[in-house]
């Protein structure tokens, strides 16, 4: 069996209560960002990235100088606020409550010059109690987090060669707070039919926004939500007929049926000789599966991977 270093261990059981504060802090940090940003199709807008350091808001329009960035620092293990005045702030990543964080992070954000706006309740999570109301104390395991950070590195870079083999609409690849996975999403460029909503905690005309046009989306989760391990997906809506059926690789790739969507198990990709190389065949065949058996108009829309230095053919 071979274990590639680059891949951490990240299994969901030892972390999973650090991961569920994570979750809600990056909620928090995520919802300032949606506050002060124009609305994006798809909620593109609201999200957060990877970064060599750990997730970012990028740049918001807000703050110091008419600008802010957030960062969690996975290397410092501290949450940084900076303005473009140069104004900068930060406070330690620890045991804490999730009330504790969203005070903390107020105060971040007075100290350099933000504006206090974001929504007190969380998003996508069943009965959850608002951020100022859930006072119990969390713990933080900074080693997990370092390696979950490592693991995300690796997914983005895999990630972001599978979207250069598009010439359509596809997303950036981004992290959505709300259910805390990473996505990348490839569009056929036509209409999809009225999603149905009903995500928990979670408006249905957000949904119905996010889900108006056909797509393909492939993504991670670090594990909870009905898997309790860390996995790959890949869906398509409108899932087309006979798409739970469709050949799909590697060899450890399966339909899952409850969740709807095939499923890669992380260790797969971790344990593989070239994890990459795995990696890329679960997206790109369960992407055939949904561009083939939806009628996408492929010779239209795809490309080669795109290289270092090279531009498109014309």
């Amino acid at each position: 069996m071979n274990v590639n270093a680059d891949w951490p261990d990240i299994a969901f059981e030892p972390w999973k209560d650090t991961g569920a504060a994570l979750h809600l802090y990056s909620q928090i940090v995520g919802k300032y960002r949606l506050a002060h940003t124009p609305w994006v199709n798809h909620s593109w807008h609201a999200t957060l990235y990877v970064s060599p350091r750990g997730l970012t808001t990028g740049t918001v329009c807000d703050g110091g100088g008419g600008a802010a960035e957030i960062v969690f620092d996975f290397h410092q293990h501290a949450v940084v606020g900076t303005a473009a005045d140069g104004l900068s702030a930060q406070f330690a990543l620890e045991p804490m409550s999730v009330a504790g964080f969203a005070q903390k992070f107020t105060k971040l954000l007075q100290d350099i010059g933000a504006t206090v706006q974001f929504d007190g309740r969380p998003n996508e999570i069943a009965d959850a109690l608002p951020f100022a109301e859930d006072v119990a104390e969390r713990p933080y395991d900074a080693d997990a987090v370092r390696c979950f950070h490592r693991a995300l590195v690796q997914i983005e870079r895999v990630f972001g060669t599978f979207r250069t083999g598009f010439l359509g609409k596809v997303s950036p690849v981004h992290l959505f707070w709300g259910s805390f996975d990473m996505a990348v999403t490839r569009f056929s460029g036509r209409g999809a039919p009225l999603h149905p909503g009903g995500i928990p905690a979670l408006p249905d005309d957000v949904t119905r926004e996010a889900y108006s046009h056909e797509v393909s989306s492939a993504g991670f989760w670090p594990g909870g939500g009905g898997i309790d391990y860390p996995a790959f997906y890949s869906y398509a809506y409108p899932t087309p007929d006979a798409f739970a059926k469709a050949p799909v690789r590697p060899e450890a790739a399966f339909f899952h049926e409850a969740l709807g969507e095939f499923i890669l198990p992380y260790d797969a990709v971790r344990k593989a000789d070239d994890p990459d190389a795995t990696l890329l065949a679960f997206l790109q065949s369960t992407y055939d599966a949904a561009a083939s058996l939806g009628n996408w108009d492929r010779a239209a829309l795809e490309c080669n991977t795109g290289v270092p230095l090279r531009p498109r053919a014309v």
